[in-house]
């Protein structure tokens, strides 16, 4: 398949250029508000529309702040520690899931501290709520033709721009409806049967770290990186991590369910 080559810049005037790549997180970013909104009116979340706007205003910060901190720390820390003023080139580019998660964490956990919710309940509307941005981020991937795959054979392959003469799996397409679409209808379903706070972010961790784990081997490892255990890429390694707490998690919020459950009998 020939790739669309889709002009990263869609708006400009003079020196000012608006790129798709922002879209995209503007759009994800509405999508969180309206998820956010809308489960909080259905689902008891008790969160009023005022304190939804100040939730997403912390999560901004700390998704933007936590992913540009994470890219520097775990994807090329040595080049980092020698610039350090280039932690704050956000331009250049170089932002990490993982650690935009982790920014998300720290930023739920001050509004929750402040705010006297519990982190948990903010945590299980935030896991359905991130997936619209998690979608539209890899769709601003793909226009930008940045993180695609390796090289293959199959009929949908794509010679992308700086990727070499080869085609190469649409990797990011892959993320984008695996972990965006699918992921959003899964958390959908759970939270219509099950009302267990903690159980939603703990299937989040899980299944995005399942989903991402497995579509790295189609993904071109970071060429600053390459593999950095065996032919697992840090990515991956990321994402073990990431499995191992959402499993930790849920066990806890099982297990103290059941202990509740057994001291009322």
């Amino acid at each position: 398949m020939k790739y669309p080559h889709i002009d990263p810049v869609f708006f400009e005037i003079g020196p000012l250029q608006l790129r798709w790549y922002g879209l995209m997180y503007i759009i994800g970013f509405l999508c969180a508000y309206l998820i956010l909104v809308r489960v909080s009116k259905k689902q008891g979340y008790e969160m009023h529309r005022r304190e939804i706007e100040d939730l997403l205003s912390y999560s901004v910060a700390g998704l933007i702040i936590g992913a540009r901190l994470g890219y520097c720390a775990f994807y090329n820390l040595s080049f980092y520690l020698s610039h350090p003023l280039k932690c704050f080139a956000v331009w250049e580019g170089g932002m990490s899931f993982h650690g935009g998660l982790i920014g998300l964490v720290m930023a739920g956990y001050l509004y929750a501290r402040l705010n006297k919710k519990s982190l948990l309940m903010l945590a299980d509307m935030g896991a359905l709520a991130a997936t619209p941005g998690l979608f539209f981020g890899r769709i601003g991937n793909f226009i930008n033709a940045e993180l695609y795959g390796r090289v293959t054979d199959v009929p949908w392959g794509m010679v992308f721009p700086g990727g070499g003469f080869l085609p190469r799996h649409p990797s990011q397409l892959y993320e984008a409806f695996s972990e965006g679409l699918l992921l959003f209808l899964i958390l959908f379903f759970i939270s219509m049967k099950v009302k267990v706070r903690g159980v939603l972010i703990s299937s989040f961790l899980i299944l995005y770290g399942i989903m991402r784990f497995y579509l790295e081997f189609f993904r071109e490892p970071d060429s600053q990186l390459g593999f950095v255990i065996g032919t697992l890429t840090m990515g991956q390694v990321l994402c073990v991590l990431m499995i191992g707490a959402g499993a930790c998690i849920l066990i806890t919020v099982l297990k103290s369910r059941r202990d509740s459950r057994d001291n009322k009998l």
